[in-house]
């Protein structure tokens, strides 16, 4: 079920659909950086905040939101930044990095550091879930970012955020318990969680992890009249883990067509605006 406008998804198919197929663009050029656990993601999008091209690499740089392999995520950033300029035939230069909310000012400092290093002319940071609302535009609720390593959670009333939290747990959480389950390696359950002809059985080895991230974001809205939760990032990609969560918070849950472009995509829209 979605509650988000033809809009909403539209811009999202749009950023799908730009990472095989540059688009034509009107004016300046911005990018979202966003440093996962498991995926590092570059977002273009123009003036008018039509997304133009993209490109992700998987890397384990960074771990539960920290930059663990600074010179690692620097080259990755580089070369998938030299990727998109040499299909677009221009040089990328204004930029936007992400950060997981509530973990400091030392780790926002490092993804900023990261996207500056590798040549951007960094004109704004955010933290993941309040990048994703760049794209959801939700007023009232609570956006929740299970990304690789961490899931994020925002609380919004009257379109601001007024609380932010992240704690350890995500996909590669999800990943390792197939691995273990499976005798593969984390690379090969990756590519088994992603496959749709798996999907009954990851769900069912992935459920306590699940269950885990609903735990965490109960804890979190605590105190807060929620009365939607919103998903994004690649982990809520899995099919029926909004279903999941609704049962276990007792709140309905809801997610964009594909939650994976969510947050790069709203990265690279705080830009917009920016001077």
């Amino acid at each position: 079920m979605t509650v988000f406008g033809s809009n909403v998804n539209k811009i999202i198919l749009d950023a799908e659909k730009c990472i095989k197929s540059p688009r034509n663009y009107e004016g300046e050029l911005y990018t979202g950086v966003d440093l996962g656990t498991a995926y590092v993601v570059l977002m273009v999008v123009d003036s008018t905040g039509q997304p133009v091209a993209g490109s992700y690499r998987f890397a384990q740089v960074v771990k539960d939101g920290v930059v663990v392999d600074f010179t690692g995520a620097m080259r990755i950033v580089k070369e998938l930044k030299e990727e998109i300029e040499k299909k677009l035939n221009v040089v990328l230069i204004k930029g936007a990095a992400a950060f997981p909310p509530g973990t400091g000012k030392s780790v926002e400092k490092s993804h900023f550091y990261v996207t500056e290093g590798a040549g951007f002319e960094v004109i704004n940071m955010v933290d993941e879930p309040s990048a994703a609302n760049y794209v959801l535009n939700i007023i009232d609720g609570a956006i929740v970012d299970i990304g690789g390593g961490t899931t994020g959670i925002a609380v919004l009333k009257d379109g601001e955020v007024i609380y932010t939290a992240d704690e350890p747990t995500g996909g590669t959480h999800f990943s390792l318990v197939i691995a273990g389950a499976k005798k593969m390696s984390l690379e090969e359950a990756e590519e088994f969680k992603k496959d749709p002809a798996n999907k009954k059985e990851v769900i069912a080895l992935v459920k306590p992890c699940i269950q885990k991230v609903a735990e965490i974001i109960k804890r979190h809205i605590r105190g807060y009249r929620v009365d939607a939760v919103y998903l994004v990032g690649g982990s809520s990609c899995l099919e029926g883990i909004e279903d999941i969560i609704s049962r276990e918070i007792d709140i309905p849950v809801y997610k964009p067509i594909n939650p994976f472009y969510v947050t790069p995509l709203g990265i690279a829209l705080s830009c917009i605006g920016v001077k």
